[in-house]
């Protein structure tokens, strides 16, 4: 299992999801893995700085994912620290609205797919975008939330990530 350790840096989170703590928990305790991530929930701008800083591109985006470098020691896999994400509430309302989706099932989507990050998984090429969404469908499904890829976005012509 994965224990999100979270920080809420912008209340506006807390004022747009009353219940955004439980919603970051579920979806960490429903992706695959062990180890404990520390999720904070912060604004664009915040966002927009760490994206300029460790990715030189100067601009907000959802979700930002920063794996931890590996235990020099053994530890418990529970004990690992997976890693670090980063969620800016503008940008994941602003995308939330665009595809009709609830604000609270695009985030769950942001953290399970920001987890995946942090566990090795990535959709730098078709084979392993394909792994990585078919993952987040199955985790989403169990979880009650509409496929985040499914023919209602499409149609749309918009990328959900």
């Amino acid at each position: 299992m994965i224990l999100a350790d979270i920080l809420i840096a912008d209340p506006a989170w807390e004022q747009a999801l009353p219940e955004i703590a439980a919603l970051v928990d579920q979806a960490a305790r429903a992706t695959p893995g062990e180890g404990e991530a520390a999720i904070l929930l912060t604004d664009d701008l915040a966002v927009r700085a760490l994206n300029a800083r460790f990715r030189g591109r100067d601009s907000a985006t959802n979700v930002l994912s920063f794996p931890a470098e590996a235990p020099a020691v053994a530890v418990p896999p529970e004990a690992v620290h997976l890693g670090d994400i980063a969620l800016a509430l503008g940008v994941c309302e602003a995308e939330a609205q665009a595809q009709g989706k609830p604000l609270a099932d695009h985030v769950r989507h942001l953290v399970i797919h920001g987890l995946l990050h942090l566990l090795g998984y990535d959709h730098v090429d078709n084979a392993e975008a394909e792994a990585m969404e078919g993952l987040e469908r199955d985790i989403l499904r169990r979880m009650d939330v509409p496929d985040p890829y499914g023919d209602a976005w499409q149609d749309r012509n918009l990328d959900p990530l």
